[in-house]
């Protein structure tokens, strides 16, 4: 059980072998998007993530497949999610899925989907 009672995950796709920059711009761009969902959804899990901190996690998974099915089940329990796309402007195609930020949600509902992965 984690510490912390409101906390953001991101999940990263291993497999894509992003360098450490695009892999840091695209989490950024997930747990923005992800903030945002849960701002405009959760208000209340938002403004209680904010102040506790505002606790992030970076995991990551070995597929596409893997990333999706870990997106479908987090909106199954209604969950903020936000899929980040790539541009495709440097190491990637374009419309490349990177990674996806959870919440900031309570931790007792993102530790049952991510709390197996490993740490980016």
């Amino acid at each position: 059980m984690s510490e912390f009672r409101f906390k953001q995950v991101i999940v990263v796709r291993g497999d894509l072998k992003m360098g450490r920059g695009k892999t840091a711009v695209q989490v950024a761009h997930a747990a923005l998007a992800a903030a945002e969902e849960a701002r405009s959804r959760k208000r209340e899990w938002f403004d209680r993530w904010l102040q506790e901190g505002q606790a992030k996690i970076a995991v990551k998974v070995s597929s596409l497949e893997e990333l999706l099915e870990l997106k479908r089940r987090a909106e199954q329990k209604r969950l903020p999610v936000a899929l980040i796309e790539d541009r495709g402007l440097t190491q990637l195609p374009p419309s490349t899925v990177t990674c996806m930020g959870i919440g900031p949600a309570p931790s007792d509902e993102l530790d049952p989907l991510t709390g197996d992965l490993k740490l980016l």
